[in-house]
């Protein structure tokens, strides 16, 4: 598989707008924030202008992330020859963001589309080679949920037979490195909570995570625990501040609460929206899902899982980038606020609840 890294919004936007443009039969986009903002790459614009020439263009949008769209972009949008759909359900989300050119080049990754983001540190990465397939595949099947019927895509749901016949009836799957994560709780699909806590049992060294809103649940927490009691190293990576105060409020309740319990957190004073594992400097996974309730049980995600030595090195150097930038997390100096005592004993009883 051929990949490469992008460190944050407008190094995606620009190879994405890049790869739109380029496009010649087919572009599939599904994403959890979609809105009619951007100034220096205009999607939309560029969008409509491809499903005008004649290009298959299919659009998945949450309906609540992507509420923001007026009726009359909408409008226009389909209008223009693009087939824009809206998975809508009670609680879960779609916050998986995917784009798929011509089927060959696919991004994954946590970038959304608004200028809200355009200074954000985020990651993202653009694949090409056979795990191309797979996410197209992960597409048609989000495109039949939302409604879509057009059996070009709709075919595409249906996994090819990937088997090699050796010494006549004999056959073995081929062996893949990197693999598609697809994680979807509204179909009792809950693939990352058993990844995580697979790869977190077992590591042995060291443990960096990335994410911008750090609300775990119980399991993690325990996880973690035991990792620290096993003497594994484990570093964390959350924003100074986010794009919601509320969630900043949360996520200094369990820095806290852990750093007690041996783990290092690191504070960005950049937005940091990337969503990363990395388990003893030899596996990785690069995604759409945070480290909060909303992601393992509510949302829709995914996320591809590495263990190609130089991935594991492009993504291990992001990170210590982004590490010298930070400060350690000091309990001694930080002091709870009120709001802190009030907001996050609800939030805690309330995403046990779910």
């Amino acid at each position: 598989m051929k990949y490469k890294f992008f460190a944050n919004s407008q190094k995606t936007w620009q190879a994405m707008y890049e790869a739109i443009s380029s496009a010649k039969e087919s572009i599939y986009l599904e994403v959890y924030i979609f809105q009619d903002d951007m100034v220096e790459f205009d999607f939309l614009s560029l969008l409509k202008e491809k499903a005008r020439t004649g290009l298959m263009i299919k659009i998945i949008l949450d309906s609540f992330g992507s509420s923001g769209l007026s009726k009359k972009t909408i409008t226009e949008i389909r209008e223009s020859g693009v087939e824009l759909l809206f998975l809508s359900y009670f609680l879960h989300r779609t916050h998986r963001k995917i784009l798929v050119i011509d089927e060959k080049v696919a991004f994954i990754g946590g970038v959304n589309f608004h200028q809200h983001s355009s200074l954000w540190n985020d990651l993202a990465v653009l694949v090409r080679g056979k795990l191309v397939n797979s996410i197209t595949r992960s597409f048609a099947k989000t495109y039949i949920e939302c409604g879509g019927r057009d059996f070009s895509v709709v075919s595409k749901s249906v996994k090819k037979n990937k088997v090699n016949k050796i010494n006549g009836n004999k056959k073995v799957r081929r062996k893949v490195k990197d693999w598609l994560i697809e994680h979807s709780p509204v179909k009792n699909n809950f693939r990352l909570k058993k990844i995580y806590i697979n790869h977190l049992s077992m590591a042995k060294e060291n443990v960096t995570l990335v994410t911008p809103y750090f609300m775990p649940k119980r399991w993690l927490v325990g996880l973690l625990h035991q990792a620290h009691l096993r003497g594994v190293n484990i570093h964390i990576l959350v924003p100074e501040s986010t794009d919601f105060y509320f969630v900043d409020r949360v996520n200094y309740f369990y820095m806290n609460k852990l750093s007690k319990l041996g783990v290092d957190f690191f504070l960005e004073s950049q937005m940091n929206h990337a969503k990363i594992m990395t388990i003893d400097s030899k596996e990785a996974i690069v995604g759409s899902n945070n480290l909060d309730f909303l992601s393992f049980e509510l949302n829709s995600e995914i996320g591809i899982f590495f263990n190609d030595k130089i991935a594991i090195n492009r993504i291990s150097n992001i990170i210590e980038g982004w590490k010298r930038e930070s400060v350690l997390f000091d309990t001694k100096t930080y002091k709870m606020r009120w709001f802190d005592y009030i907001i996050s004993p609800v939030f805690k009883i309330f995403s046990r609840i779910l």
